[in-house]
């Protein structure tokens, strides 16, 4: 890699040798329309929008595939690059019902957008028309072809970004469709909902179903926080309007997901129907009702007070929140503990993150199932195997990874993937709490090569053990419980603490809120301010996209109150 010196509309601009005109004219904030391109997937050349004129070269060149040279000079906004861009946007407009003033897009589109630039105030063509087919077969996106213009972005990030490989093109011509896998519809296709076509998609043809209509851009409020559907910890663009979440997309170029999402980081939060907890209440004759805060803290401190009490948690919620926790029960008699399994150290090896994953030429997934829990991981697993990583995956049960999988082992057999690794240059081992000792013993010899990478299951596990919680389980005796949980999986649960005074902070009414004698309400991960701990151990922010509703109160400050009052 080296550095070029080139003249972009006579203006002088430096440029690494590996860029292209397009990527070095964005650096020094020169503005050359595209539709067909976006940063985050490959560069294509089709929509011809990027067009521009370069001394010395015959004809016009796509900016996006054109690579700079040193003593480059180039034009971007001569005549014949406008006519031929404003004769390609009179196409686009005829060969589909572009009509913006009917589409939930209008005043947020590329297409609009160019149109605008280009001064295109009628259709210059006949259109045909054609009425296209909309496919509403999934509950959280619409593909309306009608607004298409066939730009390839969604089918590029959904090979290259998800690595999933459910779009692509059918036909030819003006025939020509977005199709996902062999010409069914999207509900019938192995499409994950991951949603990042239609964070590519530059017009109003993928449509979220939730926040359609919704708000134009300049009616939204953006917030920059972090995921907390898993422990990934990615980073989320949250959209609200009018004190409602409109949707939730990724943010690109960050870290760890680089803007890759999942179905529950970006849709789950929007289809919440649980109902909310939203004041402190009390048992009373046996039956929960509902008080002040000062009451339900009072009540919960006294039998605090008494001692033998357990205090159990599960990780979905900030590090603030779980020091406090552990805090308020290092002064009353009793422990602190999380419900959640945490994965066990490897002891040896070099911890990982996700771009390590990229890098590897062997992949090893064990006791895990990262398509179920992280699912970000396993695309990152989808990828590293499309760039030719081989992938092994040790279960003795059923693993949606198997299914591209390049061994498949039980765990008697963990040696054999041991001894295919030790070839390998860098291997990365991705396991969580079902990993089995036989294979923690069986890659210890590899060393320096080996990196490796725990799933835990708790959201905020990271955050969790950082102050000192180790995974627990509820002793049994009728005693005192304090949960600190936002939904607890295990329905056992409920039967353990039958007959304990149990006091539970929560966000939503469940099993578990309806037995407890104490229930103070706590925010949601949109309500929360603090911070988090990543799969990779990076301390996130989380910021607060909605205020909480009245009557809630911070989890965090909630735990030092009462720490203060026992």
């Amino acid at each position: 890699m080296s550095e070029v010196q080139l003249t972009i509309n006579g203006q002088p601009v430096k440029a690494r040798s590996e860029q292209s005109i397009l990527e070095a004219a964005q650096a020094a904030g020169i503005d050359i329309p595209v539709l067909c391109y976006h940063p985050s997937v490959s560069a294509w050349g089709a929509c011809r929008m990027c067009l521009v004129e370069v001394k010395g070269m015959r004809g016009l060149q796509t900016a996006c595939t054109c690579p700079v040279n040193d003593g480059m000079e180039v034009q971007t906004e001569t005549e014949a690059a406008v006519d031929v861009r404003k004769f390609v946007l009179e196409l686009l407009f005829a060969e589909r019902n572009h009509y913006c003033m009917f589409c939930q897009m209008s005043g947020d589109c590329e297409l609009q957008d160019a149109a605008y630039r280009y001064g295109l105030d009628h259709f210059t063509y006949p259109r045909p028309y054609q009425k296209l087919g909309v496919d509403a077969s999934r509950k959280f996106f619409i593909m309306d072809h009608n607004r298409c213009i066939l730009c390839t972005r969604c089918v590029r990030g959904c090979s290259e970004i998800t690595a999933n490989h459910t779009l692509n093109v059918r036909d030819r011509g003006f025939d020509s469709m977005i199709t996902a896998d062999l010409n069914v519809s999207f509900g019938d296709s192995g499409c994950v909902e991951c949603g990042t076509c239609l964070q590519l998609c530059p017009t109003g043809a993928l449509i979220d179903a939730r926040s359609a209509y919704g708000g134009r851009e300049k009616d939204v409020v953006h917030a920059e926080t972090t995921c907390m559907q898993c422990s990934v910890g990615c980073s989320l663009d949250v959209v609200t309007r009018y004190s409602r979440l409109l949707r939730v997309d990724g943010v690109w170029g960050s870290q760890p997901n680089d803007g890759l999402l999942c179905v529950d980081g970006r849709f789950t939060p929007l289809y919440e129907e649980r109902k909310r907890v939203t004041a402190p209440m009390v048992r009373r004759d046996g039956k929960l009702v509902e008080v002040g805060w000062d009451e339900a803290l009072s009540v919960a401190a006294g039998k605090l007070k008494e001692g033998k009490a357990q205090g159990l948690a599960t990780c979905a919620t900030t590090n603030e929140t779980l020091d406090a926790f552990q805090k308020l029960f290092g002064k009353v008699s009793g422990e602190a503990g999380l419900l959640e399994p945490v994965a066990p150290e490897l002891g040896y090896g070099t911890s990982a993150n996700l771009a390590d994953i990229l890098d590897a030429d062997f992949i090893v997934v064990a006791g895990a199932q990262p398509l179920d829990y992280q699912r970000v991981v396993g695309y990152f697993i989808y990828r590293a195997g499309d760039q030719g990583a081989k992938v092994a995956v040790i279960s003795d049960t059923p693993n949606k990874l198997s299914e591209r999988a390049d061994m498949t082992a039980s765990y008697a057999e963990a040696d054999d993937v041991a001894k295919a690794a030790a070839e390998a240059k860098k291997v990365v081992l991705i396991y969580s709490v079902g990993i089995k000792g036989k294979v923690m013993a069986a890659f210890r010899e590899l060393g320096d090569k080996l990196f490796y990478l725990a799933l835990s299951p708790g959201r905020n596990e990271k955050g969790a053990t950082a102050v000192g919680l180790k995974s627990t389980k509820s002793n049994g005796a009728p005693t005192k419980f304090y949960l600190l949980s936002e939904q607890v999986e295990d329905p056992s649960l409920l039967g353990e603490l039958n007959g304990a005074f149990t006091i539970v902070q929560a966000s939503y009414h469940s099993p578990l809120v309806e037995q407890a004698d104490v229930v103070l309400p706590a925010p949601l991960w949109y309500e929360r301010t603090g911070h988090v701990t990543d799969l990779e151990g990076t301390v996130k922010p989380l910021s607060e996209v909605l205020p909480m509703p009245e009557g809630v109160r911070d989890d965090a400050e909630v735990l030092t109150t009462l720490a203060e009052m026992v």
